[in-house]
């Protein structure tokens, strides 16, 4: 198979962020509450204490109210950091409802980085990644940063599950992959539970 140009992931990543951008505010609701009700009752979730979870941005599947039904569960949840020594890469800290979140230079909300709160990944039981589009191949595209594909390198290693979360529309047929690409053992959405291994 041919390299997959940068353009195709561009215009790809450029529709389906669109696409998700134009659901309306009821539908982002809605979408949140049907994927905290699927992944709570996904086994290896309801079987998780350390979740790494993210926040969303840009239209992603608003993954509070499922944070905020694992906290009633006692589960424990860490968010990205972005590494302050190694470029490109992700530290997880933990994240209580008392956690005082800054704008990193994403934008993203992040908990302070302090070292007390930091989990390893290899202590991490399921991961939740963002992604902007997947395929019926669990191929991930994500926003092109590279964070994510560095960090689930040596999943297998860790022991963590990683799981995507999008909404429906973020499914496309076939995704251009390239050499990095690691693809997602699992993808969770409103309406389904994709798996593939």
């Amino acid at each position: 198979m041919s390299q997959p140009s940068l353009l195709d992931r561009h215009a790809l990543r450029q529709h389906v962020r669109h696409l998700r951008r134009a659901l309306t505010e009821e539908q982002q609701v809605q979408a949140a509450a049907l994927l905290a009700e699927h992944a709570v009752n996904f086994a290896p979730l309801a079987n998780a204490r350390h979740i790494a979870l993210f926040l969303s941005v840009d239209g992603e599947i608003n993954t509070r109210p499922l944070i905020a039904k694992l906290w009633q569960q006692k589960k424990q949840i860490y968010l990205p950091v972005l590494h302050p020594f190694a470029a490109g890469h992700l530290l997880f800290l933990r994240y209580t409802p008392e956690t005082v979140l800054t704008p990193n230079k994403l934008r993203i909300p992040e908990p302070p980085l302090d070292i007390r709160a930091l989990i390893t990944l290899d202590q991490l039981d399921v991961m939740m990644v963002p992604l902007v589009a997947f395929d019926s191949s669990g191929q991930r595209l994500g926003m092109g940063g590279g964070f994510y594909d560095r960090t689930l390198q040596n999943w297998r290693q860790h022991r963590f599950l990683p799981v995507g979360v999008a909404h429906d529309c973020q499914q496309v047929e076939q995704l251009p992959t390239a050499a990095w690409d690691v693809p997602l053992p699992a993808v969770l959405t409103p309406s389904r539970l994709w798996q593939w291994e």
